[in-house]
């Protein structure tokens, strides 16, 4: 019984000491556990009383005890030295108008060429009737007489307007700008 006893300790023994060095934060309570058994079934099977045995685990139990307290009271004055970061309000920073850097950001853009283009109306035909259309012929638009044309940029409806003639050139009068609203929705 005695070398059973001793077999199962060694075995205990060496089953925590490879716990304890996977868990070397953990303070080494389970491998202190395991020496102080396996020194009490020494001090049995050399003579030593019960109580000697009760008096190891008791120490060992203490001393495990006594890591977790310390342990807890480290978590304890870590968690009170943290305090919580208070973040500063940048809203009004963000919206307040930068003149300097609008007016960088802009010139950036004012030379980009945009492709502007007035829309009389618009119709389908078959290919028969195009190859049917010659000098003189009319072709029917989807617009009414005295509709406003459509102002496009870059394909993109902006604005409605009406023809007008100057300088025996044709033009467009802006009559109605697409709110950006409007716009978007046609971007979808």
């Amino acid at each position: 019984m005695v070398e059973d006893q001793d077999k199962l300790a060694a075995e205990w023994a060496a089953a925590l000491e490879q716990q304890g060095e996977a868990e070397a934060e953990g303070g080494g309570g389970e491998k202190d556990l395991a020496d102080a058994w396996s020194s009490a079934l020494q001090e049995q099977d050399s003579g030593g009383s019960d109580q000697a045995l009760a008096d190891e685990w008791a120490k060992a139990l203490a001393d495990e005890e006594e890591t977790k307290i310390q342990h807890e009271k480290k978590q304890k004055q870590l968690a009170a030295q943290s305090k919580d970061f208070e973040y500063k309000d940048l809203t009004a920073e963000a919206k307040a108008p930068r003149p300097e850097a609008l007016r960088k950001d802009l010139d950036f853009i004012l030379d980009i060429p945009l492709e502007v283009s007035a829309q009389l109306g618009s119709t389908k035909l078959l290919i028969n009737e195009l190859l049917q259309l010659g000098q003189g012929s009319v072709i029917e638009l989807n617009k009414l007489a005295g509709e406003p044309l459509e102002i496009l940029v870059n394909g993109k409806l902006v604005a409605r307007g009406e023809a007008v003639v100057i300088n025996e050139k044709f033009g467009v009068r802006l009559t109605d700008i697409i709110s950006p609203i409007e716009r978007v929705k046609q971007l979808g």
